[in-house]
């Protein structure tokens, strides 16, 4: 199995600091979302002072940028990281994307297929010289001159993996991508009923095996040293769970549960602007069913009796003080290193 973390939010002078550090701790990928910064940013900051970290969005929200723009920054991440890029792209909901970003949100599922396909079209132009020509309904791009041309690079193709809870995107990560990034509002019941079947279902779609795919992802751990620690980590999880729960977006993943009901109720607290009582809403059983919890003793055993075989990297919050970590925690880190990934159990050698 492999392990990621996230670059805690930091002033961005201490960023290159941080993922040397997290590399030396044993990491094996950086994943940035798009959160409250750019994630570009951060990943441009750590590839120059790193060796080995995979470095992911996790993700980039597609639809406010030209796929031409995405396709020249992680074409100089790639060339900055000598090859160790791999770019996470998600959809986002449709409120974000009209309000927030203020663009267009019409056919997400189709729109990002295109979108996909268009960045593979544009690389391929740098890399070959060929004539730039993509036709599609949502994209169009037939002009490339030298001087816009940054030319070929030794480190392609550049993985795209894509981010997905319904049944659309995830089939189109089966189908054209390299990998699923799971959103954390995921079960492992979801994922092995739902999700790979979906992927199996893309990938057989298209005509392609699953080598080298990467399902990423799994839920939300709640860990630390003692028991005061993990009961705080689950409650932080419980509201993350109960906020998520309140978007129409994550309801297919509360229907296979059977909690299905839940997602009204949240929506008329937000409604009432009563965001102090949400995770009052989430009950033991729904959190133990999204959030697997254990102390650095016994993490790795229950996310080993969850997850093995269903993923091939694990998400993993860094540790409190990358300086100075618990030396339990770089322990659990190691065990969690030898569950064994998915590609091991379903013939994606990854």
């Amino acid at each position: 199995m492999k392990i990621e973390t996230i670059i805690p939010d930091s002033a961005f002078e201490q960023i290159p600091a941080l993922a040397r550090r997290l590399e030396e701790l044993g990491f094996d990928g950086l994943a940035q979302p798009e959160l409250k910064h750019h994630p570009f940013v951060a990943l441009a900051l750590a590839a120059p002072v790193t060796q080995r970290l995979t470095l992911a969005t996790s993700v980039a929200i597609a639809f406010p940028r030209s796929p031409m723009v995405v396709a020249y920054q992680a074409h100089d991440l790639q060339r900055l990281s000598r090859g160790r890029f791999v770019l996470g792209l998600g959809t986002q909901v449709k409120g974000h994307i009209e309000r927030r970003f203020s663009t267009t949100w019409d056919s997400p599922g189709p729109r990002l297929r295109e979108y996909v396909l268009a960045l593979r079209a544009i690389w391929k132009t740098w890399q070959t010289g060929e004539p730039l020509d993509f036709q599609g309904r949502f994209y169009r791009f037939s002009l490339m001159t030298p001087e816009f041309d940054p030319g070929p690079i030794p480190y392609h193709p550049i993985p795209i993996e894509i981010a997905a809870v319904n049944a659309y995107n995830a089939r189109l990560a089966g189908e054209i991508g390299d990998g699923l990034r799971v959103h954390p509002m995921t079960t492992p019941e979801y994922l092995r009923d739902v999700l790979w079947p979906l992927v199996r279902e893309g990938a057989a779609r298209s005509g392609r095996d699953l080598r080298g795919f990467r399902m990423v992802g799994g839920g939300f751990i709640a860990t630390g040293a003692g028991e005061s620690e993990v009961r705080t980590a689950r409650e932080q999880a419980r509201y993350r769970i109960a906020f998520y729960a309140s978007t129409r977006t994550y309801l297919p993943v509360l229907e296979h549960h059977g909690w299905a009901e839940l997602n009204p109720k949240l929506r008329r607290l937000i409604a009432e602007n009563r965001w102090d009582q949400l995770a009052s809403v989430i009950p033991d059983e729904v959190l133990d069913a999204f959030c697997i919890s254990g102390t650095y003793d016994t993490i790795a055993k229950r996310v080993r009796e969850r997850l093995e075989g269903l993923v091939d990297v694990l998400h993993v919050a860094p540790p409190a003080d990358p300086l100075r970590p618990d030396e339990r925690y770089l322990a659990a880190i190691a065990e969690l290193k030898s569950i064994t990934p998915a590609s091991a159990m379903h013939g994606n050698d990854s």
